[in-house]
């Protein structure tokens, strides 16, 4: 497979989940991914890694219509404690990219659901590709992973590019009123799995 992808620079990130190391990497189509590294990378028992989709309102804004903010923070607070890798990709809105998340949210505001808004914007229910993440994770020499996900199509898609995944590990985060039936149109129509047990694979 061509490589889409090529490392620019590396530093230190010391945050309050603990000090990573960050890495840029730049694609193909000239969109900036980061990976957070903590600790070794040559778990027996597999690389604790979250690929994370970014999310300005909720990981920037605070937006409370979804749970992508949590989910960060659960991630890197595990990845601090116990060491792995937190991929931070450009896939904005299941990749539909910003203004066209807020076209969503618009639509969501006048009754439909989060799948609803993007098939009406001409988009996939979930665009995201995961090519970039599994080239990404397989230059940082990751093989055998536990994957922080709720979201089987991610497991599927980085294990379509050899990426080995051993377990899943479920972040669950406690639903509010603002974002119900967003989490239950995920676990409807995208099969998120919404529950408090891993499953070995």
């Amino acid at each position: 497979m061509k490589k889409l992808i090529r490392k620019t620079i590396e530093a230190k990130l010391p945050t309050k989940y603990g000090n990573f190391k960050v890495i840029a990497y730049e694609d193909h189509k000239k969109a900036q991914h980061l990976a957070l590294v903590k600790g070794s990378l040559n778990a027996k028992n597999g690389v604790l890694v979250r690929v994370h989709s970014q999310c300005l309102t909720g990981d920037t804004l605070g937006s409370l219509r979804c749970d992508c903010g949590p989910q960060l923070e659960k991630a890197l607070g595990l990845i601090g404690k116990e060491g792995g890798v937190l991929l931070y990709m450009a896939q904005e809105g299941r990749g539909i990219g910003l203004m066209n998340k807020i076209a969503a949210y618009h639509y969501q505001d006048h009754g439909m659901d989060t799948v609803e808004a993007n098939v009406k914007l001409g988009f996939r229910a979930d665009a995201r590709d995961y090519t970039i993440g599994a080239q990404i994770l397989a230059d940082l020499g990751v093989s055998t992973i536990r994957l922080l996900t709720n979201n089987p199509k991610k497991i599927e898609g980085l294990e379509r590019y050899g990426l080995r995944i051993i377990r899943r590990v479920p972040i669950i985060i406690e639903p509010n009123k603002l974002n119900r039936r967003y989490l239950q149109t995920k676990k409807e129509k995208l099969g998120h799995f919404l529950e408090h047990k891993g499953v070995v694979r």
